[in-house]
């Protein structure tokens, strides 16, 4: 199967033995990295997923993409460009709705997997439009009230279930940020396992065999 042309650019991995639409699981890479980064989990994913890892649509120099922009330098710490991470949300959610349309996935079994700045959007795609998405997996982020969508406190979130993990050394992203995760969603009463790992700002091999068996479970 070819990729389809569609607003965002992406590459996929079928899955074996398909005979009707599949689960799908969309990862989103995190600042300065590109599609190919996360699709390098593909192969290790359940069999039965139609997998689709996206690029972000902002272009760095040298090389890499945004999903928004950090500010390094000011004052307060890092800053993130809050209206390109909204216009990138939305243009996640529709997106998905463009996939849903133009590969053979089943639109009540999308789970979405994003390590930082992905997980970020992850977090506010999931909370802004609950009714797209099943199962999120957030690696390394932390939630970012100001790109969720008004009014959110509101949405149906039955559905919804979390698996978020952090890196207890994270250099980039501090774990103070993560922490306040499972408290934010405990409080809208959303399903989700939050879990620490002793690693700085990337995946340990247990933290990919947990969420792994976390997603397997939720097929």
């Amino acid at each position: 199967m070819q990729t389809a042309q569609l607003s965002l650019e992406h590459v996929i991995k079928q899955p074996k033995g398909q005979t009707e639409k599949a689960p799908v699981v969309f990862m989103f890479h995190g600042y300065g990295s590109n599609e190919q980064d996360l699709f390098s989990f593909a192969g290790e994913l359940p069999e039965e997923f139609f997998v689709i890892s996206v690029k972000a649509p902002y272009p760095m120099q040298p090389s890499g993409n945004a999903w928004y922009t950090i500010y390094f330098d000011d004052a307060n710490g890092k800053f993130s460009d809050d209206e390109q991470a909204i216009k990138s949300r939305d243009l996640i959610a529709n997106f998905i709705d463009e996939a849903i349309d133009a590969y053979p996935i089943d639109k009540k079994k999308v789970s979405i997997l994003g390590f930082s700045q992905g997980s970020i959007l992850s977090y506010a795609v999931a909370l802004s439009y609950p009714e797209k998405i099943k199962n999120i997996i957030a690696l390394s982020g932390y939630v970012n009230k100001d790109i969720i969508k008004n009014g959110f406190e509101n949405n149906d979130f039955e559905h919804l279930d979390f698996y978020c993990s952090h890196g207890s050394v994270d250099q980039v992203i501090p774990i103070e940020w993560a922490r306040k995760t499972k408290p934010f969603l405990d409080e809208l009463n959303i399903k989700n396992t939050y879990s620490e790992f002793p690693v700085g700002h990337g995946v340990a091999p247990q933290n990919f065999f947990e969420l792994k068996e976390w997603l397997e479970k939720r097929t």
